[in-house]
């Protein structure tokens, strides 16, 4: 009697990335089973040289829980988790290995965690989704001005969730002024004009680097060691910030205004 391992892995991670006890799993069995060989995480076993064969096509879970199981029978099987999870296969194996007299032993070991805000990624690709061809027709039309008023909705509705003490209101609130933000983002994204575009990576790496730059108590060598150090110290650094800006605006015009005077010229 054998073991049926199955290996399940987050989408959301790079699918070589897997824990060493799911790719000891995956090298020491002799046999390894898919439902497609196009998932990410079979593709990432079988450019390591290892062998996987695509089984259950379109059966329905009971009928793919016999097969994993029954293989199992006679030595250990790997089963590579598809990328939707499975639905319904992991009942379906307790029901099968339920009514046998002597069933193979089954684990689920687990190749890959989410990482913490890995369901940001989800947001993304559903927004992305939402704008692009076949997607929705008035996500697709929206700009940066016809968005607005939303953003001022959304950003008020989130401040009454608080007053209201409603946290899951509140967290459902929040998801809103986010959907704002990745709305905004994915429109400047199809920008004709480059000077317009940014997507969201911009939007993030913008936000770290203030955060670090506006934090050097934490990271770097500030001396703030209170709130109210922390204020003072952000609105001093927020104020330099702002007329360094102004400087290079200022520069900049300057410099356009002498292109233009030498062109005439």
């Amino acid at each position: 009697m054998g073991r049926l391992s199955l290996v399940v892995t987050s989408p959301r991670v790079a699918p070589g990335l897997m824990s060493r006890s799911a790719w000891y799993a995956v090298e020491s069995a002799p046999v390894r089973l898919c439902r497609d060989a196009s998932e990410p995480v079979v593709d990432a076993v079988i450019e390591s040289g290892l062998s996987v064969e695509s089984v259950g096509g379109d059966m329905e879970a009971p009928e793919l829980a016999r097969v994993l199981v029954s293989g199992a029978a006679d030595g250990d099987v790997v089963w590579l988790g598809s990328s939707d999870g499975d639905p319904g296969l992991t009942d379906a194996i307790a029901s099968e290995v339920s009514r046998l007299e002597l069933p193979p032993e089954v684990e689920v070991v687990v190749g890959s965690w989410d990482v913490p805000g890995s369901r940001l990624l989800d947001a993304v690709a559903v927004m992305d989704r939402l704008r692009s061809p076949g997607g929705c027709p008035w996500d697709a039309k929206q700009t940066h001005e016809s968005l607005a008023k939303y953003l001022t909705e959304e950003a008020v509705e989130a401040v009454e969730a608080i007053e209201s003490g409603d946290r899951q209101h509140l967290a459902e609130e929040l998801g809103d002024v986010l959907l704002q933000v990745l709305f905004h983002s994915r429109v400047a994204e199809d920008a004709e004009s480059p000077e317009e575009q940014f997507d969201i990576d911009d939007v993030a790496g913008v936000l770290v680097e203030k955060l670090v730059r506006r934090h050097p108590h934490v990271f770097a060598d500030g001396d703030a060691s209170t709130p109210e150090e922390v204020e003072e110290a952000w609105a001093r650094i927020k104020a330099e910030e702002k007329a360094a800006k102004a400087s290079r605006a200022g520069r900049e015009d300057d410099a356009h205004a002498g292109g233009e005077a030498g062109h005439a010229g």
